[in-house]
């Protein structure tokens, strides 16, 4: 432990993850960006220690970098360089002050807890309508975002940028992230039971068509976040992938960029199933 340092717990997913920094302005800049996800483990599993950097140097838009050696994990960027031993719980970052590079580490750190259970982080928005967790993906443009804005008030957004997958004992469970998009705006700190995935298509009007088991693989596979490079790790992303859709129905979304796409989910899907 850092001599002085101050700390903030952070949970996403059900995964603790306990963060130390000796800087007090950026601890109040971590505990502003997580407010609705922090906790006080009392015995996290995962720990960071954070040491800033000169941010005149950083680059955001660099490559990612996810290498392992042995048993631990290094993590690298244009303003991050992080080291991680999952074995001990311990690890290390050196950032700029910035917090999306905090968000970058532990997107990775989540990426690979997850790949370890048979779950996973997905370029999605997912939202909680009647109990009931529901994914949207999709290429840049789809209308993630349109169809978040478009939520009626019954409707508890998750994430409009990056869904959260667990397994669980009868199927999977969404969570919602502190990992915003275009929203700018964090996921409400809540999860529920997944109902189905959507791939967004723009389209004239709106309807569901039912997608084949390997059309699913493939749409999971395109927009599945992971970094690393790893023989031993990236079999078990593409076997969680192969799990996942042969449980969990998936949909081709036709929609108009209207409120009433929200309609087909739950009547029309029904239906459908």
């Amino acid at each position: 432990m850092q001599t002085g340092s101050l700390e903030l717990g952070v949970t996403v997913g059900g995964m603790p993850i306990l963060l130390r920094t000796r800087d007090s302005a950026f601890h109040r800049l971590l505990t502003e960006r997580y407010s609705d996800f922090i906790s006080t483990p009392d015995r996290p599993q995962f720990q960071f220690d954070i040491e800033l950097s000169d941010a005149s140097s950083a680059d955001p838009d660099a490559d990612v970098s996810v290498t392992r050696s042995g048993s631990d994990w290094e993590f690298r960027r244009g303003d991050f360089f992080a080291q991680w031993d999952p074995q001990a719980g311990t690890g290390r970052v050196r950032q700029s002050a910035n917090p999306y590079a905090t968000d970058s580490v532990l997107r990775i750190v989540h990426t690979l807890l997850l790949a370890r259970e048979g779950g996973f982080l997905l370029h999605a928005a997912s939202a909680v309508r009647d109990a009931e967790a529901h994914i949207f993906t999709g290429r840049s443009g789809a209308g993630k975002t349109t169809l978040s804005r478009l939520a009626p008030k019954d409707v508890t957004l998750l994430t409009d940028e990056v869904s959260y997958v667990r397994k669980s004992a009868n199927g999977y469970t969404a969570y919602g992230t502190p990992f915003a998009g275009e929203l700018a705006k964090a996921g409400e700190n809540t999860s529920a039971p997944l109902a189905a995935v959507y791939l967004l298509v723009q389209g004239p009007e709106n309807r569901l068509e039912p997608m084949n088991e390997a059309e699913a693989i493939r749409t999971l596979m395109r927009n599945i976040l992971f970094f690393a490079q790893d023989e031993a790790t990236v079999p078990s992303v593409f076997q969680s992938a192969c799990e996942f859709a042969a449980k969990i129905p998936m949909y081709r979304m036709i929609f108009t960029r209207s409120s009433e796409a929200w309609q087909m989910i739950g009547a029309k899907r029904e239906a459908i199933a």
